[in-house]
C-alpha cells in the first residue's frame, strides 16, 4: 500500500520501528501535493519549516521522546492562527495577513510532535457550503474534480481523502467539518462547544464556532480530540471539563446502547441513496445488539431559518472589524474615512460575505431585532430541548450528515436557498451546542461517498466515537 494511503495510527507504527522516517514521509506528501495541486486544497505550503520540524521529530523518535502525534503530516484550515504564517480566511481583505501568534490548538499540537505541512483553502470567512466561495479560487473533490468537496472546510476534507496530508484541522459552525467529510469520504468531529478552545480561531459566529479535527480514520480522531481538548484562560467559552481517554471507546461494540432515528430527519428532500445507508447503518447496529428507537426532534424544521439568522447577525458583528483602518486589504487613493471603509469592504469581501453581512445587519436593526434575532434565540432555546428530551431515552442519535452527495461545481452557487439547505442535518447541532460526527459508510450508484452523523450528548464524545469506530469496522459489509 502507498504510504500516504496510511492512517496515522498505522504511520506511527512504522515511524517507531524505524522502518521510514519523518523526513521521508513529510517529502513524499510534498510531492503528493504538487501532483495534488490541481485540486486548490491549500493556500500555502510550508516544504522549509516542515523540514526542519520533520528533523528534529526524527531526532526525538531516535532518542525515544517523541510526542504522541510524532510525525503526524497536519494540515490547518486558514481562519486558524500559526505564528508568522499567513492566516487569510480565504479572503482578499486579509491575504497579507500574517499571525503573530499560535493557537492553542496549535501550540498544543506542535507540543506533540505534529508537522504542520500548510494553510487549506475554504469558503470565505468560512461561509459557504460547497468552497466556491473563497477568494483562491474553488477546491475540487479529489473523488470527481467536477464536484464541490463541501465546505466550509473543503480544502481540509479534499487534502485528508486525497492523501495531500494525513489529518486535517477545520472549523464547524453549521456544519462546515462534517458535511465535507461526508462528501469526500473522510473522519469529520465537530466536537461540544467548549471542547476545545477558540483562541485563534478567526471568528465567523461566535456561539456556533468549534475547531475539529478531519481525517482517515475515527482513531485519528480519537487521538486529536485527546490532545486538543481542555479548557483555555485565553477563551472564556471553553469549558474546564475532565478529558476523557477517547481512544480507549476504540475497537469496542454497541451491545446494550440505545440509539435515537429522528423521524424529521427522513422527510422530503433527503436522497433515497443516502436514506437507505443510514437504515442499513441502523440495521447493522441493531444486528450487534444495539436498541433502535425513533424519536422526534420538532422544532428541525425551524433550524435552518434559525442559523441562519443567529449566524449572520454574529458575523455581522464581528466582520466589522475588517474596515481597512488596522490591518487587512485597504484601497489605495481614498478620499475620505468613508470611502476607505466602504470601497476596502467591497473591494476585500466576496458575494457571500457580503450577503451574510447584509442580513446581519438587518435582523440586528432597529424595528426588526425583536421579530427575527430575539425569536431566533427563543427557538434555539426550544431546539436544544429538543435534543435533551431525546437524550433521556437515548445514548446518541443516527442521521445523514448531508441529504446528497456531493454536487457540480457551480449546480447551487447561483441558488443560496438551495445551498443553504445542504446544512439542513447539521445546523441544529451547532444551535444545542453537541458534538456531531461524519464517518463514511457507503457509495451511491455514482461511487460518490455518503456518510452518517452520530450526535452526542454534551461531553459526551466518548459513545459516538464508539458508535462512529464500529461503523467504521463494519462498513465494508454493505459493499
Amino acid at each position: 500500500m502507498d504510504l500516504v494511503e496510511l492512517d496515522f495510527f498505522t504511520t506511527r507504527e512504522k515511524l517507531a520501528t524505524r522502518e521510514i522516517s519523518c523526513k521521508e514521509l513529510f517529502e513524499t506528501y510534498l510531492q503528493r501535493i504538487d501532483k495534488g495541486a490541481h485540486l486548490n486544497a491549500f493556500i500555502s505550503v510550508f516544504p522549509e519549516n516542515g523540514r526542519k520540524r520533520a528533523d528534529e521529530i526524527d531526532r526525538k523518535l531516535a532518542s525515544g521522546k517523541a510526542g504522541k502525534l510524532a510525525g503526524m503530516i497536519l494540515g490547518v484550515k486558514d481562519l486558524i492562527s500559526v505564528r508568522d504564517e499567513l492566516t487569510t480566511c480565504g479572503s482578499k481583505i486579509l491575504s497579507n495577513f500574517v499571525s503573530p501568534y499560535d493557537a492553542t490548538v496549535i501550540r498544543k499540537l506542535n507540543a506533540e510532535d505534529v508537522i504542520i505541512i500548510g494553510k487549506m483553502n475554504m469558503d470565505e470567512f468560512a461561509m459557504g457550503s460547497s468552497n466556491e466561495n473563497s477568494f483562491f479560487g474553488a477546491v475540487k473533490n479529489p473523488l470527481d474534480v467536477d464536484r464541490v468537496p463541501g465546505g466550509s472546510s473543503g480544502g481540509s476534507a479534499a487534502a485528508v481523502a486525497g492523501n495531500l496530508c494525513m489529518a486535517a484541522l477545520g472549523s464547524d459552525t453549521g456544519g462546515s467539518i462534517r458535511q465535507p467529510a461526508s462528501f469526500c469520504g473522510v473522519v469529520g468531529l465537530k466536537p461540544t462547544y467548549g471542547r476545545i478552545s477558540r483562541f485563534g480561531l478567526v471568528a465567523y459566529a461566535s456561539s456556533l464556532d468549534q475547531i475539529g479535527p478531519v481525517t482517515k480514520s475515527v482513531a485519528d480522531t480519537a487521538l486529536l480530540l485527546e490532545v486538543m481538548s481542555g479548557g483555555d484562560k485565553l477563551d472564556s467559552t471553553s469549558a474546564h471539563v475532565a478529558v476523557q481517554k477517547f481512544t480507549a471507546a476504540l475497537g469496542q461494540d454497541v451491545k446494550g446502547l440505545k440509539i435515537g432515528l429522528p423521524k424529521e430527519y427522513f422527510s422530503e428532500g433527503l436522497d433515497k441513496q443516502v436514506a437507505d445507508a443510514v437504515s442499513l447503518s441502523a440495521d447493522i447496529l441493531k444486528s450487534a445488539g444495539a436498541e433502535i428507537i425513533e424519536v422526534s426532534l420538532p422544532h428541525t424544521e425551524y433550524a435552518i431559518a434559525t442559523y441562519y439568522i443567529l449566524a449572520t447577525a454574529e458575523a455581522s458583528s464581528n466582520l466589522a472589524r475588517y474596515d481597512g483602518a488596522r490591518y487587512g486589504y485597504r484601497v489605495p487613493d481614498v478620499v475620505d474615512l468613508e470611502d476607505m471603509y466602504v470601497r476596502s469592504r467591497t473591494e476585500g469581501f466576496g458575494a457571500e460575505v457580503q450577503r451574510r453581512i447584509m442580513l446581519g445587519t438587518y435582523v440586528l436593526s432597529a424595528g426588526y431585532y425583536e421579530a427575527y434575532y430575539r425569536k431566533a434565540q427563543k427557538v434555539r432555546t426550544l431546539i436544544k430541548h429538543d435534543f435533551e428530551r431525546a437524550f433521556q431515552t437515548v445514548d446518541c442519535l443516527l442521521t445523514p450528515t448531508a441529504p446528497t452527495t456531493a454536487f457540480k461545481i457551480g449546480e447551487k452557487v447561483d441558488d443560496p436557498l438551495t445551498m443553504y439547505l445542504s446544512d439542513v442535518y447539521t445546523v441544529s447541532v451547532n444551535l444545542a451546542g453537541l458534538p456531531g460526527i461524519s464517518v463514511p459508510f457507503a457509495q451511491d450508484r455514482a461511487g460518490l461517498p455518503i456518510g452518517v452523523q452520530l450526535i452526542g450528548k454534551a461531553f459526551d464524545e466518548e459513545t459516538i466515537i464508539r458508535v462512529a469506530d464500529f461503523l467504521e469496522r463494519n462498513a465494508d459489509s454493505n459493499s
